[in-house]
Formats: structure tokens, sequence, C-alpha cells
């Protein structure tokens, strides 16, 4: 959600060349017209606005899937007026997203005996999906505290300093204190030691991250499990982890399907991904995925029966879109197991195609990892002159859209760019970004730092102000003298006056 603002009095209306053949007069920007328009001529002017908005496809700092098959796009548009609540009047639907939410846990190795069903649920994005695991450990720890007869009312969650906002949101919305785990120069990820120093009586779970949005690395969920075993034993606790694998879901089961991050381990407890990233789907679905039923409390789940049949529902919203849930399935199934690895290990190629671009260029530290999701975060090797925000809004000028952001405390001095590789991202569009970023290098060095820029800039204030003194100081002269003369001119004539 973005907090909307209104323009100056000299912006309020919405002007259209070709709509003008319909349209004669300008529409109201914030408030509704009073009349109706032709609906050619609504197309027209929205469609001219959106002209604007910069290329889907050269948005490198979205994670988002940007690109879908024709075949899903009509499945799409054939379901769009599909309400997903609706179970009862879309049984089929409802049935797609139980099948999604068991291949997802199967690829998650939940433990899931031959006639078990999975216990998950789809979401409009990994943020939801935040929200309900956290509510379950929330409500879980509570019943546990309430039942030994222990306070209940200071529930912590112990994260990264790395972590998406929504973990943020999830601790100030529903009262949880969120201890996060800072981070160092060259080390951007939570370290498992430290999380597990600060745990206490209080915590719900520890929050590990499986793919950093700030330089795609995978946090060490193995350790992190082993050094929590040890101290649940040592305590008497059993404090959970829950892991964020947001970006990370859809990429380790298949480049990397030896790394233990998932239910193999026996502390985690629920996994959220994002079917909108590199479950390459459009914006607008995620899923959250439980290791059995006894780690979702029941009293979280409602029962509804006045869509017809009795439906229980875990969500935060109520209605929502159906095509999501069934373009994933598409995927899931068109693809299959080694579609996906062969587009994750593409991404992967295309990312080290990038990344030994840059780094031939000499001008740039890499900060990602090759292991980890498929981006390249960098910084430049010397920013006394230029910084890494000039080289982004440049970028701008060839097309590109390539972030450029601090790092979260304790490396909130390090500035990098990021450029995150997804399945539409090509070749050759890796090696024509890296040709712009070297136009963009060679045109910074003939421009003067923005340091010397200030330096300059405060010259010549400062000469203005020196100018505007000594105009000040030779207009009062003259109006000195000008009074001097208008007074002895009346003096000489008075002294003719008998």
């Amino acid at each position: 959600m973005v907090l909307s603002k209104t323009a100056s009095e000299s912006d309020v209306s919405i002007h259209s060349t070709f709509a003008s053949r319909y349209v004669r007069a300008s529409l109201p920007r914030f408030k509704m017209p009073e009349n109706s328009i032709p609906k050619e001529a609504a197309f027209q002017i929205i469609n001219d606005e959106l002209m604007l908005d910069g290329n889907p496809r050269l948005n490198l700092a979205s994670f988002v899937t940007t690109w879908m098959e024709p075949e899903c796009d009509k499945l799409i548009m054939a379901s769009i007026n599909k309400n997903y609540v609706d179970m009862d009047e879309y049984p089929v639907t409802t049935e797609l997203q139980n099948r999604c939410v068991n291949m997802i846990a199967h690829l998650f190795n939940a433990p899931l005996g031959d006639s078990e069903t999975a216990v998950g649920v789809g979401t409009v994005g990994s943020s939801e999906a935040i929200m309900l695991a956290g509510l379950a450990f929330k409500r879980k720890w509570q019943n546990k505290r309430k039942a030994e007869g222990k306070p209940y009312d200071k529930p912590n969650i112990v994260t990264g300093a790395n972590v998406q906002v929504c973990w943020e949101k999830f601790a100030r919305y529903f009262e949880v204190e969120l201890k996060e785990v800072k981070l160092s120069d060259g080390y951007y990820v939570m370290d498992p030691e430290k999380a597990v120093q600060m745990v206490d009586e209080n915590t719900i779970c520890v929050a590990a991250i499986l793919g950093s949005t700030l330089n795609g690395e995978f946090e060490d969920v193995k350790l992190l499990n082993d050094l929590l075993v040890e101290k649940n034993k040592s305590t008497g606790w059993d404090t959970p982890i829950h892991v964020d694998a947001a970006s990370g879901g859809f990429i380790a089961p298949f480049i990397y399907p030896e790394l233990e991050w998932d239910f193999r381990l026996p502390l985690v407890k629920s996994i959220n991904v994002s079917g909108h990233k590199y479950g390459l789907v459009y914006a607008g679905i995620g899923w959250v995925i439980w290791r059995n039923k006894e780690d979702l409390p029941e009293e979280l789940i409602f029962h509804i029966n006045y869509l017809g049949a009795d439906q229980p529902t875990f969500t935060l919203n109520f209605s929502k879109g159906s095509s999501q849930v069934i373009a994933q399935y598409y995927q899931l199934i068109r693809l299959g197991y080694e579609g996906y690895k062969n587009v994750m290990e593409n991404c992967r190629d295309n990312m080290l195609v990038l990344k030994q671009g840059l780094e031939k260029t000499g001008k740039f530290n890499i900060v990602s990892k090759d292991i980890g999701v498929p981006l390249v975060a960098f910084s430049l090797k010397d920013n006394s002159l230029h910084n890494e925000f000039e080289v982004s809004d440049m970028l701008r000028r060839f097309g590109w859209i390539v972030p450029a952001y601090t790092m979260p405390p304790d490396a909130q001095h390090v500035t990098v760019l990021r450029v995150v590789i997804r399945e539409d991202f090509s070749r050759t569009l890796a090696e024509r970004l890296v040709i712009d970023i070297g136009k963009v290098l060679h045109e910074l060095e003939t421009l003067p730092s923005r340091i010397s820029a200030k330096i300059v800039l405060a010259n010549e204030e400062k000469d203005a102000v020196a100018d505007k003194e000594k105009k000040d100081v030779q207009n009062e002269t003259r109006e000195i003298i000008a009074a001097w003369r208008k007074l002895v001119i009346q003096r000489k004539k008075m002294n003719g006056v008998c």
C-alpha cells in the first residue's frame, strides 16, 4: 500500500491528445467526474499515463516474475472473475490450491505419510504468509505459558537485521518484540551463534532467511538448528525455527538439493515461499507450509458456511482472485522438477556472466555469493568521487532500473547496487548491462566529483552573497549622496529668499 498524496493546484486535470476526439473537457484528477465518457477515451487516457511507467523486464530491482507463457496468460484471464474464497462454488479451484500446497510441502521434505495431506495455505504473498506463521508461533507459545502458569505478555522473535520489512510489520502489528542480530562488515546475514545467544524463554521462534533481500545469501539454517537443539536441551525450552524462503524456496530444492534448510531439520516448524518470485507466477501469490497439524493451533482456523458448505479459512484477508493459484498450478505441472531446475540453472549461469563482466571492469567489489539467490550485489571500490547512487541514477537513462541502498546496522556505511536475475533476464541482456555500466563509469570520470560540485556550489553561493552585500553598500551610498544633494538644493533655494 502506498500512501496517497494530492498534486499541486496547477496539476488537477488529466489531458490526453487522442482522447480529446471523444472528450473536450479535462477530467478531474482526484474527484470522480460528473459525467460518463466513452470507453475508448477512458482506455486511451489510462494507457497514455501508463506509458510513463518503467519497463518491467528492465526492472532489475524486483524479484517478482514479469513474464509467463501465453497459455498461462489465457488461463489467468479466463479465471480473473473467480473469487478464490468461494470454495463451494469453485471446488476445482480449491482442489488446485490443495494440490499446490501438497506439491510444495513434498518439495520442502515435509514428514508426510502416504495418505497424509499437507498443512498449508495460499496467500497474497510472503508478507501475509509470514504474518500467519508468526501468529501460529505466538498463539502456541502463549498456550504453553498459560498452561505452565507463567507470564505470556512479552513475546519476542529473533531475526537478523537483514530481514524484509514484513517482519518488522508483524512485530509492530501483533505486539511482538523484534530482537535483531546486527550485521558486520563483510558478513551481511544473521550469525546463528549470536542469534541463539539472544534466545530466551519468551522467544516464540527464530526466523532464518533463505535468500537475503540485500545480497541473496542463504543463512546457515542447519547450524542454527544444531545450536538451538543444544540450547533447548540445556534450558528445557522448545524454541522453534521459521524459514523465510520467500526468494530461495523455489531455488534451493532444484540446484542445491543437498543443502539442509527445510523440514529435514527437526526444529523447522513452518516455511513461507513466494510463488510470484522464483515460483514463476505474476505478483499476488505466496504459500506457507507447516510441518504438521500440531504446529497450527486449531483456534486460529475459522469455519464459515454462508457461502455453501463448511469452509475452514486461515487468512488475513477474505476475498481474492483465483488467477494466481491457477497460474501456480500451471507452472508446477508444466515445468515439473526438470523445468524448474533448468530455469534456475540458467538464472545462475546468467548471474555468473554478469558478475564476471563487472569484475573485469576492475571498479567493483562483489558483495553477493555464488551460492544463493541468483543476483549480483556490488559496490564501487572507490566511491570518494562518485557513489553508487549516481551510478543507479545514470543507468536509468539507458532504461535500466538498478537500485542502490545502504546496508542495515551495523554495516550501514556500506552502499551496494543490486541486479536480480530472473527467468526473462537473458545472457544478451547481462552483456548489454555490463556495456552500459561501463559507459556510465566513463561518463562519471569526466564529471566533477559530487564533493567538488558541492564546493563549487558553496563558493558560488558565497560569491553571490558577497556580490549582494557589495551591491547593498553601493545602493546605500547612492541613497545617502542623493539625500545630501536634495538637502543642499533645498538650502540654496531657501538662501535666495528675502
